[in-house]
């Protein structure tokens, strides 16, 4: 199980360079349909992924990534796009009541939130300004802590961080998480500094996957919580040794539009409040 998780992690580091290199549409697409199977993967859990309530939700994804596509990778979408989506996740329920439960419509809704739009943040941050650089950080700050809380809370791991949710999770692995993605940041920050486009780059990107590495633990247990309320071990077998889409991509879920965020704030900050950075 080991070599077959080590090697499916391998390919999937080969084939994130490679996307996040390219960027443009091939980003795009790529993200768009690990997206749809991350949507998959979540709808069959609640049993609508060949229903019509679910082939709304891909619908919705699709229009939604066709607009960042159609604006240059713009991160606004006009509210009345969810807006009417939900009134079709709602029409559908109540036009064929009483086929779906109601949490089946909210997830439905959900999903389109938690994994479309969410993970679509990737490529937002790669159309920025020295994007081809800052997109890195999203990594260092999830994969980066997941491996160094994997690794201290191993090694030091006494108190529990989510007993009942997650028995193997540690205080002190998160804490070594955030501390060594942190310290990742700042290294990568310090090899290019030239490249990013922020004023302080090694503190910069410090700071940002100290705040990536923090969020990605709620969303591993985000994932890991919505399994355990459905009695699901995986969300799929795609990845060996990993699981799906979800297994893989839950804490980058959460970490893209964070470090997205935060890079924008301190790029607004430099530039609206440039003592505030000196």
């Amino acid at each position: 199980m080991f070599w077959i998780r080590l090697r499916s992690g391998i390919i999937l580091v080969v084939l994130a360079v490679i996307f996040l290199v390219a960027g443009g549409p091939w980003l795009w697409g790529c993200l768009t349909v690990v997206s749809l199977i991350g949507l998959y993967e979540l709808y069959r859990v609640v049993e609508i992924h060949h229903q019509p309530l679910g082939w709304m939700g891909y619908t919705a994804a699709v229009l939604y990534s066709l607009r960042l596509l159609w604006v240059a990778g713009a991160d606004r979408v006009p509210v009345y796009f969810f807006c009417l989506f939900l009134i079709l996740f709602l029409a559908v329920y109540v036009f064929s009541f009483p086929k779906y439960q109601t949490e089946q419509v909210i997830m439905a809704f959900f999903g389109l939130f938690y994994v479309h739009v969410m993970l679509m943040y990737v490529y937002l941050t790669r159309m920025l300004n020295g994007g081809v650089y800052l997109v890195w950080l999203i990594f260092l700050g999830s994969w980066g802590s997941d491996t160094c809380a994997y690794c201290v809370g191993m090694l030091f791991g006494k108190h529990k961080m989510a007993p009942v949710l997650s028995p193997k999770k540690s205080v002190e692995g998160a804490v070594g998480g955030a501390a060594g993605a942190m310290i990742l940041g700042m290294i990568y920050g310090a090899v290019f500094a030239e490249q990013i486009p922020v004023e302080h780059a090694v503190f910069g990107c410090g700071i940002v996957c100290l705040v990536g590495a923090g969020i990605s633990q709620i969303g591993d247990l985000a994932a890991s919580a919505i399994k355990r309320n459905h009695n699901v071990k995986d969300y799929g077998k795609l990845i060996p040794g990993h699981g799906g889409i979800l297994d893989r991509f839950d804490s980058v879920i959460f970490v893209a539009p964070a470090v997205y965020v935060t890079i924008r704030c301190v790029q607004y900050g430099e530039m609206y409040f440039p003592a505030l950075f000196r």
